[in-house]
């Protein structure tokens, strides 16, 4: 494959990784960010979600990138609804203890801080 045709993918992949995170933060993160202002005790536990999904990412060692993150919040999704998790309607209770929406809330808050999600 010519750089062109490379190049192409990689952009595609850039704006599909994007949006995938843009309708995760539509659907979790507006209200989960909401919710975790208004709760220390919230925000202290998304932020070690955060530190895990960096951790699972080796951030350390490499960029976050957009791709990345929506690559890792499809697997926990995929990975929770295999186990026989329901994503909830409507409204998110964030006083319930739901493993799989605070992972995801992590994955917004990281997200906010790519420069191309920006």
């Amino acid at each position: 494959m010519n750089g062109l045709f490379s190049n192409a993918a990689a952009r595609a992949a850039q704006r599909s990784a994007l949006a995938s995170l843009a309708d995760l933060t539509a659907s979790v993160g507006v209200s989960g960010l909401a919710a975790a202002q208004e709760s220390p005790g919230l925000m202290s536990v998304i932020d070690q979600h955060a530190a895990g999904v960096r951790d699972s990412l080796d951030a350390d060692n490499r960029p976050l990138t957009a791709i990345l993150l929506a690559a890792y919040a499809e697997g926990v999704r995929d990975a929770a609804y295999q186990h026989g998790w329901v994503a909830p309607e409507g409204a998110i209770d964030w006083t319930e203890n739901d493993w799989v929406l605070r992972r995801l809330l992590a994955v917004c808050t990281l997200a906010r801080t790519l420069p191309a999600a920006r």
